[in-house]
């Protein structure tokens, strides 16, 4: 495998610095269509404002190019100045183009993203102010646990109160607990360990992985289980592949960087199984499928399951010094290049529908089309793999 340095600094990185910074009113744009067409006036969404900080923070903590600080600087303070709930304390949901907020909802996930990207920003930068507003969201975030049965709940009015509709999107459950959400707190609460270890947030961490290897993990199945009830019964049948092949470097990383040598043993023999329960995605093309749901089949091929598929085969390759595995990350990189990758315009394709056609109904960036997944399989082939 090679190509990652030049695909993140000679595509991804540039496509957003010279398509997405939004000169009148700060941030960024909130989105270009399928189509390549940009939409001035579109809503801000903070997932996708939090995941720009946290991608060209890292760009720059890895590369060390200085306009990739430059832009995350820019990104930090926006999410800073905007999303910040001066009030109520933690993210907004949704701006509109010009700053104001439209959705004041308290959704756990974004709140995890804000955490994950001040405190790479505090990596890249030194910033101690970053820091600090990385403390605060994991106080936040502690503030949303179920006390009683464990885990987080999914979302809050913007005073943090009850919600009736908890959903992350119109796609999905509205469930009161969701393996995404715990996945997306798993991961800022490992950068935060970092750079910040307190007693506090060693224990939610522990507690965490353990939420997973005994609720959200199918002992069963191998898969992720991705809705649960307020009482973790578990709703509907989905299996996510996507989820699971990011899930299985996300914990392992989670371990490794808590420091418990008993539950990283766990969680590797965990892993492994997640990791096979994975390879069922895979279709004859090298590609990884989207998901299947009581036997029906979704073949999509998205671009964020296939840049973890990437980087989660890798681990596991490395994990079980299984040459399979990684050979199955360098199909999947060679697929992407082939299928994914916007060779004329920039950026890559939300996905291959399962015809084999270009699906560009969907964003190029927006709200949830971020440098983010693609991005960070880059940055993390280079850094941990130190392939370029």
């Amino acid at each position: 495998m090679k190509g990652f340095k030049e695909e993140i600094e000679n595509n991804i990185l540039p496509y957003w610095m010279e398509h997405m910074v939004d000169a009148d009113y700060g941030g960024f744009y909130g989105r270009i269509d399928g189509q390549d067409r940009l939409d001035p006036m579109a809503n801000k969404g903070v997932v996708m404002h939090a995941r720009v900080l946290w991608t060209f923070s890292a760009a720059y903590r890895i590369l060390g190019r200085n306009a990739y600080r430059q832009i995350a600087e820019r990104a930090y303070l926006y999410l800073r100045d905007y999303f910040v709930d001066k009030m109520y304390g933690g993210v907004y949901w949704e701006l509109d183009y010009q700053g104001r907020p439209v959705n004041r909802k308290k959704q756990t996930y974004a709140q995890g993203f804000a955490l994950y990207a001040f405190s790479e920003y505090y990596r890249a930068t030194g910033c101690t102010e970053a820091l600090g507003y990385a403390k605060e969201q994991f106080y936040q975030i502690e503030k949303c646990k179920d006390n009683e049965r464990g885990g987080y709940w999914e979302a809050f009015t913007e005073d943090w109160q009850p919600i009736a509709d908890m959903r992350l999107s119109e796609k999905d459950q509205n469930e009161a607990k969701t393996m995404n959400t715990h996945l997306h707190i798993l991961e800022p609460y490992t950068n935060l360990l970092r750079i910040w270890v307190d007693e506090d947030l060693v224990k939610a961490q522990t507690d965490l992985i353990f939420l997973f290897l005994d609720r959200i993990y199918s002992k069963s199945t191998g898969h992720l289980q991705l809705f649960f009830d307020e009482k973790w019964q578990v709703k509907g049948e989905a299996q996510s592949f996507g989820h699971d092949i990011e899930a299985a470097w996300l914990l392992l990383e989670a371990a490794e960087v808590l420091g418990d040598p008993e539950l990283l043993q766990k969680v590797k023999a965990v892993v492994i199984h997640i990791g096979r329960a994975a390879v069922e995605g895979v279709l004859p093309d090298d590609s990884l499928a989207y998901e299947r749901n009581n036997g029906h089949w979704d073949r999509e091929r998205h671009w964020w399951v296939q840049a973890e598929a990437v980087v989660g085969f890798s681990y596991l390759g490395r994990l079980l010094d299984d040459w399979s595995y990684t050979e199955k990350a360098e199909n999947i990189w060679s697929y992407i290049k082939s299928n994914l990758i916007d060779k004329e315009r920039g950026e890559w394709y939300w996905s291959r529908l399962e015809n084999g056609k270009v699906n560009d109904k969907e964003d190029k960036a927006g709200f949830w089309k971020c440098p983010y997944h693609n991005g960070r399989m880059c940055l993390e082939m280079i850094e941990n793999f130190g392939i370029k």
